[in-house]
């Protein structure tokens, strides 16, 4: 890739050294498979700990409970950021208490969301994907300041 067409600023962001910076994540299994796990943009820093939202995602949705779910990272005076779920439920009667327990049973403390919001939808692009940023930009217009 020679670049980003008539955008040399996110051109010099993107191409460092004559590598290209996707922004995505990926591990290495004991096979030497890459898997790409998140987006580093989307990543939340806990106490000095990385927690990549598509893990807290894939835990909250194997609940049969649940239709959809995103997760963000927010500003916590506590651990730098917390974890903040948006759970869209099949259908009522889904509380914050039964996901924060399936999350308890499913996910390291540390990665257990500190608020979930039960609501009817979420903010998704024409083809279905949750806009995480949306769900940022919703809790920064909405929060008090710290």
């Amino acid at each position: 890739m020679a670049g980003f067409w008539n955008r040399p600023e996110e051109t010099a962001r993107a191409i460092r050294d004559g590598w290209l910076h996707t922004g995505d994540v990926a591990v290495m299994d004991a096979d030497g498979y890459f898997r790409i796990v998140d987006r580093m943009k989307d990543m939340v820093l806990v106490s000095g700990f990385n927690v990549y939202p598509n893990e807290i995602e894939d835990v909250i949705a194997r609940m049969d409970e649940v239709l959809e779910v995103g997760v963000i990272g927010v500003p916590d005076a506590k651990s730098g950021e917390a974890v903040r779920a948006y759970v869209v439920p099949l259908a009522d009667g889904l509380t914050e208490e039964a996901v924060r327990a399936h999350c308890r049973k499913h996910l390291t403390d540390y990665k257990v969301p500190k608020t979930i919001e039960i609501r009817r939808e979420l903010p998704k692009t024409p083809i279905g994907k949750i806009l995480r940023r949306e769900l940022r930009a919703e809790y920064a217009r909405g929060q008090e300041p710290r």
